[in-house]
């Protein structure tokens, strides 16, 4: 059993989760049998499957997905596994081209995913007496495309996307997402931390002028936390005075959509998406990409200066989060340490959803 008890004691400062959630193998493995599967999670990005064949394999919940464009331009979810030995089919991004075959005894899927061909499976016929090819293609799942972002729901049953969304999309009213256009990426590869804790890491501003304090110049007093249902966040309104051009000090909107999707909102005219991705309870690979929001034209040098600014804060916040879990590994945080009622109600609001779906699934077993 996981206990939480610590975490729901009442009182005037509450606790974080406990240590077990961030370094268990069974906390892991329940998130993924509950938030990464009932909820829609962020996958990948849409310009990133350019042309017809282009596939992206992820994992979501730990089990294998693959994102494909098909011929009339549409991305489709499957589950990565070949309909006759459930071979995963692709492990890496590359382009099939019209067809999608299994390495192993050939199956070929469409780009839609239907099965075309079953070379030999019944002998020196193809196709046994009663097989119905049209009953053993891919198994697809439930996709979302919310602009340049990709969504799944492994279980089906999350509400329709916009609404489950609409938390996050009406604090990023303003945006005429026609401008949004990606510019630039950065590839971490993994991180050796638990996912929640960039997460939590992004939501609270209570750390912004102490790791930060050769990016930003942000004072603490002038943030503000953001807790409406599944958007979670922080926020920093700055004269013009006290703005920055190619630093943090803009004002800024920090906001996540619950459980994985992070997007940071710089004015003027930055937009900075992140696909964390767990790998295991003490590992997570994350990339981020960089936008303009007003089809902005930038030169080389001028990517690159974006590119250093938002690697070296990454890699601040990556440090930090890396010893935080090398913390979890002391008995001192098996209570879960505290949480400022102030500037960490918002990890705070994101933990109880961890927890809440981590007990349910308790109760069921």
């Amino acid at each position: 059993m996981i206990d939480l008890s610590s975490f729901y004691e009442q009182g005037s400062l509450k606790s974080g989760l406990p240590a077990t959630a961030y370094n268990d193998e069974q906390f892991f493995q329940a998130e993924c049998d509950t938030l990464f599967s009932d909820n829609w999670v962020f996958v990948g990005f849409v310009h990133e499957l350019a042309e017809p064949g282009d596939t992206q394999p992820v994992t979501v919940a730990g089990k294998p997905v693959l994102l494909i464009k098909n011929t009339q331009g549409d991305i489709g979810a499957f589950h990565n596994a070949c309909s006759h030995r459930c071979l995963k089919l692709v492990d890496e991004p590359t382009n099939v081209g019209s067809m999608l075959c299994c390495p192993y005894h050939a199956w070929t899927y469409n780009l839609d995913g239907d099965l075309c061909a079953t070379p030999f499976f019944g002998g020196k016929e193809h196709q046994p007496e009663g097989f119905d090819m049209s009953k053993h293609g891919l198994k697809s799942i439930r996709l979302a495309i919310w602009h340049d972002w990709i969504f799944i729901n492994l279980s089906g049953d999350a509400p329709e996307f916009v609404e489950y969304a609409k938390p996050l999309i009406k604090h990023l009213d303003g945006i005429n997402f026609n401008q949004v256009t990606p510019v630039a990426a950065l590839n971490f590869g993994e991180v050796s931390c638990n996912w929640k804790f960039l997460m939590e890491n992004f939501i609270e501003p209570y750390h912004v002028q102490f790791v930060h304090r050769t990016t930003t110049n942000q004072p603490l007093e002038d943030h503000y936390t953001i807790v409406d249902d599944v958007c979670l966040g922080s926020a920093v309104d700055l004269n013009d005075s006290e703005q920055v051009k190619g630093s943090l000090s803009v004002s800024s909107r920090y906001l996540t959509l619950f459980p994985n999707f992070i997007i940071g909102r710089y004015f003027p005219d930055q937009l900075g998406v992140y696909l964390s991705v767990p790998v295991d309870s003490g590992h997570t690979a994350q990339k981020r990409v960089i936008y303009t929001t007003e089809s902005q034209s930038l030169s080389e040098p001028e990517v690159e200066d974006l590119k250093k600014l938002w690697w070296d804060v990454h890699k601040e916040d990556h440090a930090i989060c890396e010893r935080m879990q090398l913390g979890r590994a002391s008995p001192v945080a098996a209570s879960g340490g505290l949480l400022s009622p102030h500037w960490e109600d918002s990890v705070h609001a994101f933990q109880a959803m961890i927890a809440t779906a981590v007990i349910q699934k308790n109760k069921q077993n």
